[in-house]
C-alpha cells in the first residue's frame, strides 16, 4: 500500500550538506565514499545481485531538486520525478524528428542522465561547486555504480551500457544527446509554470525561463514557444506581464535558417548548434 501522507516517506528536504553531496568546505576532496560513509547501511559491493543498486535508487526518489528550494518549495519534485517525465517526453518525440533518432536510446538516456545525483546531490550554479568538479564527482559516482555495484551483475554488460549512455549525454555530441538535453530544459520549463499555477500567481519563477533560449532543436523549440504563450496568458489573466524570457522567436528563426539553410539539408547544422550551446 502506498503511503497515505508525504510525511510517511523519508524526504531529504534539509539544505545541501555533505550527505547530499556538497561539502561544507570547498577544500575537502569529495568522493562517493564521502556520502556512502554517512548512509544507515552501506550498499554491498561486488555482488551478483542488483538489489544494492535498487536500494540506492531510493535516494533519487526522495532527494529534491534544489533550484526550487530558494523559492520556498521544500516538498517539490524529486530527481526521479524529473527524469520520469523526461523519459515520457522522449517517447512523444515529433515523428519527423523521431525518424532521425534512436528513441529507445533517448528514453534510456533520460532515465539515467541524473543518476549520479543519488550520491552527488543536485548541485546548482549557486552552490559554489565548479563545473569541472561537478563533472568529476558525477563521473566517479557512475563508475562506482556501474563497477562496484553492478560490475558483477549479469557479467556487467548492462552496467556498461548504462555507463555508456550516461557518458553520451555528458559528451553531448550525438543527435540523441542533443534531443535529451533539450528535453531536460523543456521539463524544467513545464515544472516552472506548474509551480506558478499551483501558487495561483503568488510565486514568480521567471528567472528559470532563460533556459528556453538554450533549446536548439526546432521541434522542441515549438513546444517551448507554446508553453511560454501559456505562461503569458496565465500572468495576463492576473493583470501582469510574465517576468523573464517570454518568447524565443529570434532563436527559432536562427535555428530554422541553420536547419533548412544551404548545405544543411541533412540536419547536421542543428547538431552542431546543439554542441555549441551545451
Amino acid at each position: 500500500m502506498a503511503p497515505s501522507k508525504v510525511e510517511e516517506a523519508p524526504q531529504t528536504n534539509a539544505p545541501p550538506s555533505d550527505t547530499s553531496g556538497i561539502l561544507a568546505s570547498p577544500n575537502d576532496h569529495w568522493t562517493p565514499e564521502t556520502v556512502i560513509s554517512t548512509l544507515p547501511q552501506r550498499p554491498q559491493t561486488d555482488s551478483s545481485s542488483p538489489l544494492p543498486f535498487f536500494h540506492l535508487l531510493e535516494r533519487l526518489k526522495t532527494t529534491k531538486r534544489e533550484g526550487w528550494r530558494r523559492f520556498g518549495i521544500n516538498h517539490g519534485e524529486s530527481i526521479s520525478d524529473h527524469m520520469y517525465r523526461m523519459s515520457i517526453i522522449t517517447m512523444l518525440c515529433p515523428p519527423a524528428l523521431a525518424a532521425k533518432l534512436d528513441i529507445a536510446r533517448c528514453t534510456r538516456m533520460a532515465l539515467v542522465h541524473d543518476m549520479a545525483e543519488a550520491l552527488v546531490g543536485d548541485i546548482t550554479p549557486v552552490d559554489g561547486v565548479a563545473k569541472g568538479e561537478k563533472s568529476r564527482r558525477e563521473a566517479e559516482t557512475m563508475d562506482y555504480i556501474c563497477t562496484s555495484l553492478l560490475g558483477k551483475v549479469h557479467s556487467g554488460q548492462q552496467a556498461k551500457a548504462m555507463r555508456d549512455v550516461w557518458q553520451e549525454y555528458e559528451d553531448s555530441e550525438t543527435p540523441e544527446s542533443h534531443f535529451v538535453h533539450d528535453v531536460d530544459k523543456m521539463e524544467l520549463l513545464l515544472q516552472m509554470i506548474e509551480y506558478e499555477r499551483s501558487h495561483e500567481g503568488r510565486l514568480d519563477l521567471g528567472e528559470f525561463a532563460w533556459v528556453a533560449k538554450r533549446i536548439v532543436l526546432p521541434e522542441v523549440q515549438a513546444w517551448a514557444a507554446e508553453l511560454l504563450e501559456e505562461r503569458r496568458e496565465f500572468w495576463n489573466a492576473r493583470g501582469q506581464e510574465p517576468s523573464g524570457v517570454t518568447n524565443i522567436d529570434e532563436e527559432r528563426r536562427k535555428q530554422q535558417d541553420e536547419y533548412y539553410g544551404k548545405g544543411s539539408g541533412n540536419g547536421h547544422a542543428t547538431s552542431n548548434a546543439a554542441t555549441s550551446e551545451s
